[in-house]
């Protein structure tokens, strides 16, 4: 990969004995835009605080448009955007205030951008930061950062506590803006139907381990769901590669793999299914598939059907 906006090598934070991210390595290919997924707690927030040079890390190292995120260049920092959790904004400043303060400190300002962005969440110039609702908060966050022209934008669940209609608003804008600029996106999410829309990369975090970090396409093209019917009840599952979950009913097996070859293919094969039917995943079921519990799993159906002596006999 030529020239990455972002570089992680082996990047290792623990706070206490809690390890928040374990030997983290990806590169953000530049032009792109790169969303960092997984459940809270998994190290996303930290992760951004690192790469913006809030946090140092315990281990590893990371680079920023080719800055040490240790100690990024204050040139350098100019050329980053950065929308952090909660959009914490200066109260008593009315939002016109706001663009004034902010615009001081950058020459490419593009007003013309801020003032589409307030229009797309109908916010009036003359509010006071304190009066604003949280989705009107988080549409005022976003002009601000998106009318400084960033070569890199860094946004913090963006999306986090907003309701249906300002949802909408922050994505059209994020899509108006980012398509054909050839400037780089990062954002933790999540909601994984929105990502789908605008991210054309992803990388996966689970428990502070990295899983996943590749183009979206690649993700779905290499994560496949099998149905495998059976006259009878299906015997044990042996041992595939690349299993995500394993599912089993009365007569059928539901199975989720990743990097599924011919070896893979092949074990599926002898298992002795009157039919096998391949399906391809959405990105919000791939992501969930590789969040949960690896193995075989009862479905919520057949826990419920199971009886509280079935349950103490285990």
């Amino acid at each position: 990969m030529s020239n990455p906006v972002i570089q992680t090598h082996e990047l290792t934070r623990y706070f206490g004995r809690k390890c928040a991210l374990d030997q983290v390595s990806f590169n953000v290919p530049r032009g792109s835009v790169f969303a960092l997924l997984g459940r809270n707690g998994s190290g996303k927030s930290t992760l951004i605080r690192i790469l913006m040079g809030l946090l140092d890390p315990t281990r590893g190292s990371a680079t920023v448009l080719g800055d040490d995120c240790r100690r990024l260049y204050t040139t350098t920092r100019g050329r980053i955007a950065y929308v952090s959790e909660g959009h914490p904004l200066i109260d008593w400043m009315r939002v016109r205030d706001l663009e004034s303060f902010q615009r001081s400190f950058y020459p490419n300002w593009n007003a013309r951008i801020f003032k589409t962005v307030l229009e797309q969440f109908s916010l009036d110039p003359e509010l006071r930061a304190g009066q604003l609702s949280r989705g009107q908060a988080a549409g005022v966050s976003l002009a601000l950062a998106l009318a400084q022209n960033p070569e890199l934008l860094v946004m913090d669940d963006p999306a986090m506590g907003l309701d249906p209609v300002a949802q909408r608003a922050l994505l059209e804008a994020m899509i108006l803006v980012t398509r054909n600029s050839g400037n780089t996106v990062v954002f933790s999410a999540q909601r994984l139907d929105d990502v789908e829309r605008v991210a054309d990369h992803v990388a996966i975090l689970d428990s502070s381990v990295l899983r996943v970090s590749c183009r979206v396409e690649t993700l779905l093209s290499l994560t496949k769901r099998l149905v495998l019917s059976f006259d009878d009840p299906p015997r044990a599952l042996p041992k595939v590669p690349g299993l995500l979950e394993a599912r089993r009913d009365e007569h059928a097996w539901a199975l989720t793999l990743t990097n599924f070859d011919d070896r893979a293919r092949e074990i599926v094969r002898s298992l002795g299914a009157n039919s096998i039917h391949e399906s391809d995943l959405s990105l919000q079921d791939a992501v969930i598939a590789y969040l949960g519990q690896r193995g075989e799993r009862a479905t919520l159906l057949q826990q419920a059907r199971t009886s509280p002596q079935e349950v103490g006999a285990s």
